[in-house]
């Protein structure tokens, strides 16, 4: 009797663990998510500070445009990103990149903040 209880404990967590791994397994996203996902994050050429998703501009439609025909052509985000920037510049990104200077951009706050913190526990050692 004690074997079949431990035996149908067991079949029960291994049914669980399977549906919830089925259930909690990230899918891959649709294309029409994607793609406004992909505008949300490329700024409007002719705008200033709206993404692609938020300007109606003839600009921004022409770079809606592209998103759609390089997500059709099967490229990843990375590639479709890239791309876009090859053809409008850095600046048609609504986030700067994380290399290179762009990287700069995201530690200088950062380090500004350490530094503040340091001087200010100073301060306060030396009262």
């Amino acid at each position: 009797m004690r074997v079949v209880r431990s035996f149908r404990l067991w079949l029960l967590a291994v049914l669980v663990v399977s549906v919830l791994s089925v259930v909690v397994l990230p899918h891959a996203p649709s294309r029409a998510s994607r793609i406004a996902h992909l505008e949300s994050l490329v700024k409007c050429p002719s705008c200033q500070d709206l993404s692609v998703a938020q300007s109606t501009s003839a600009s921004s439609l022409a770079v809606r445009v592209d998103i759609n025909r390089l997500v059709a052509a099967g490229e990843s985000d990375a590639q479709i990103l890239a791309t876009l920037e090859s053809s409008y510049g850095p600046s048609i990104l609504l986030s700067p990149s994380t290399s290179g200077w762009g990287a700069l951009l995201w530690i200088a706050p950062l380090a500004a903040v350490g530094s503040l913190v340091a001087v200010v526990l100073t301060l306060q050692r030396r009262r």
